[in-house]
């Protein structure tokens, strides 16, 4: 199972030793764990010194390394550049994709986001009926902005009617950012397995956001990460602690079940990423987007900590 490591001791020197990921405090050594074992790397440490073998034996693996800021979220993503052996011939299809596919991509991103943000209110208590109909409402390019309709709703039911979302704060708003940032490490993964470029993105296109189809595919999926966080507050942890990154660090192994059969979010991810590649390649928006929640989701995984 991939599982997600997060760095956040000062001082750490990481290296590669016979396939596995060595974490030494002046020379001691903290903790170790496979490479193939890894799904991703996060790092808030900024005393961290790395060998460069580190770099090249995760992107052998398409394995993403985000680099955090203070505020919990990813400044920067190392991403390997071979990941597919259809890579070249899939990103001539990205590029080449028209504005009407790219549009009817995004109808079926944003109404499978507000479907789950209506499960997930309804997990929460909440009444959720309208959800189900805005998802139905979104039309091709989401010209409307239901999305944003949603949302307005959606947090002031799940957070209360003080709650603002703000990237820049922390408390919650801080929660929320360690929690997309796991989930944009997964998703950023799964681009690079699949052949595609995380920079192509479907709707996000900010000139900078180097990552911008990773944003857009874990639109579905990011309120799982909300789901969490609830859970994370109704239990009194309002902060960032090493509890709640175990917690939000579990999400790839959270089971969601899609046409009947059960499977973990990051096998999900990555069945989403594979059609959305063979939509580029076929000119047909054909999504395998999350269904529902499982009724039973099994114990999330673990996250190495040093």
């Amino acid at each position: 199972m991939n599982r997600i490591v997060d760095i956040e001791s000062e001082n750490l020197f990481l290296s590669v030793h016979r396939g596995f990921l060595l974490v030494q405090e002046e020379g001691v050594e903290r903790g170790r764990i496979a490479l193939d074992d890894i799904g991703g790397l996060i790092t808030h440490a900024h005393g961290l010194i790395w060998s460069n073998t580190v770099f090249t034996r995760l992107a052998e693996r398409g394995i993403p390394v985000v680099l955090c800021g203070t505020n919990h979220a990813p400044v920067s993503i190392v991403w390997p550049l071979e990941g597919h052996h259809l890579q070249g011939a899939r990103m001539r299809a990205q590029v080449a994709a028209g504005r009407p596919l790219q549009k009817q991509l995004w109808r079926q991103l944003v109404s499978a986001k507000i479907r789950m943000q209506g499960q997930v209110l309804a997990r929460n208590g909440q009444e959720a009926g309208a959800f189900a109909m805005l998802a139905r409402k979104v039309r091709s390019g989401d010209p409307d902005n239901v999305e944003a309709q949603a949302a307005r709703r959606y947090w002031r039911l799940l957070f209360g009617p003080e709650f603002s979302r703000d990237r820049q704060a922390g408390g919650v708003n801080g929660l929320l950012n360690y929690g997309y940032t796991v989930l944009r490490a997964i998703a950023s993964r799964a681009i690079c397995g699949a052949g595609l470029h995380p920079t192509l993105g479907i709707f996000h296109a900010n000139r900078a956001n180097a990552f911008a189809l990773a944003d857009d595919l874990m639109e579905p999926y990011r309120p799982l990460v909300d789901h969490v966080v609830k859970a994370l507050v109704a239990e009194g942890i309002k902060e960032v602690t090493s509890e709640s990154k175990r917690r939000l660090a579990a999400l790839s192994t959270v089971d969601l079940v899609q046409s009947e059969q059960v499977s973990p979010l990051g096998v999900q991810m990555q069945r989403l990423v594979h059609t959305l590649a063979t939509s580029y390649e076929g000119g047909v928006a054909e999504l395998e987007l999350p269904g529902r929640l499982a009724e039973a989701s099994r114990e999330p995984g673990e996250l190495e900590q040093a």
